[in-house]
């Protein structure tokens, strides 16, 4: 059934021209870049730290080699004998061998510097290399470059993966936007669709009669705290857009500024302060991501305007003995479930 919805979509894609992104949510993804000043190897690294990707890096066979000196000549010529010769394998610089088990993925994500209005020389030539394997895949593309436009970076791409799968929007981070590179890269990732970073594995979120399911990341952060399950806690509230609570224990930490905060998105600041955030605001704090709740309607409502207690769990489980109706306390309200749950089975 997935598969059939899927090539419907695709085929009336084709038929109206619309431009949608499917990536492949059951498949890996590799990100391959090349980085010479070090840009790109900032935006990658913002990359790995929200998703979960291979990451491979081109390198020039020859090493330390400056296409920087004399006004970037070694860089405009190598290009040059890529445009005058494109199908020639001679035009391109040798690269050192990447073995890629492409049967492995399904995304890819190629990260390049831009050089005299082309796809920088390496890049190319691992493109050329491995273009006709990455036929039929799902293709993101992410370019840094001093001001130039990144057409002709695009139409490389495209010329050595004529059958990819391009997905739109590119990313385009100029050289005066890589501190903010992590902003950006979310930003990139929420607008192509890119699939959340899940390890499959889930918990329960109970806030009085209210029963929230998580998914939660895969990283050691999540894995640690679902170690802490169950756990009832009385959460603070905060700044009218969430409710936090400082644990006993640490846990590891991989902290960025996400940009962005969605509503439902459970956090930790610091090693050992968890938050739930039910409101969709802009932040210029970090934190590390535990997991994010499925469906937050009702959320809001439900941890209210002041301190409440909440419960994480292992799906399915109460937060203690006899809280029937999953609210983390246990008092004449359970009674009542109880009776509901014993007239249920006469």
């Amino acid at each position: 059934m997935k598969n059939t919805l899927k090539s419907i979509i695709l085929v009336l894609v084709f038929v109206l021209g619309v431009s949608v992104n499917v990536w492949s949510s059951n498949s890996n993804t590799l990100v391959v870049y090349y980085s010479f000043t070090g840009n790109v190897q900032k935006i990658v690294n913002a990359l790995q730290q929200q998703t979960s990707v291979d990451v491979m890096q081109v390198e020039p066979a020859e090493e330390g080699l400056d296409y920087a000196a004399d006004n970037y000549a070694l860089g405009s010529s190598l290009i040059a004998a890529i445009r005058n010769n494109p199908n020639d394998p001679a035009s391109y610089p040798e690269i050192k061998p990447l073995g890629v088990n492409w049967g492995k993925y399904g995304n890819v994500i190629v990260a390049t510097p831009l050089w005299w209005s082309q796809m920088a020389a390496p890049m190319q030539t691992f493109l050329f290399q491995n273009g006709t394997a990455m036929a039929g895949k799902n293709v993101g593309l992410i370019v840094s470059s001093a001001s130039s436009g990144i057409s002709g970076v695009v139409a490389d791409a495209k010329r050595l993966v004529p059958n990819g799968n391009f997905l739109e929007p590119n990313l385009w981070i100029k050289s005066a936007q890589t501190g903010n590179a992590s902003n950006l890269v979310s930003d990139w990732l929420a607008e192509v669709n890119f699939p959340a970073s899940s390890s499959g594995e889930t918990m329960q979120v109970n806030v009085k009669n209210k029963v929230f399911v998580a998914s939660l990341e895969d990283n050691a952060t999540a894995a640690a705290f679902k170690q802490q399950l169950p756990l009832t806690v009385t959460m603070n509230e905060l700044n009218g857009n969430e409710k936090y609570y400082y644990m006993d224990t640490t846990l590891p930490t991989a902290a960025t500024n996400p940009g962005t905060i969605h509503a439902g998105d459970i956090m930790l600041y610091g090693n050992n302060c968890v938050v739930v955030f039910y409101e969709t605001f802009n932040t210029s704090y970090s934190y590390t991501k535990i997991g994010h709740i499925d469906d937050a309607t009702g959320l809001k409502q439900a941890l209210g305007t002041g301190n409440v207690a909440v419960g994480f769990l292992p799906v399915g489980e109460s937060s203690e003995k006899g809280d029937l109706n999953g609210d983390g306390r246990v008092n004449v309200s359970d009674v009542a479930t109880l009776i509901n749950m014993i007239l249920g089975l006469l």
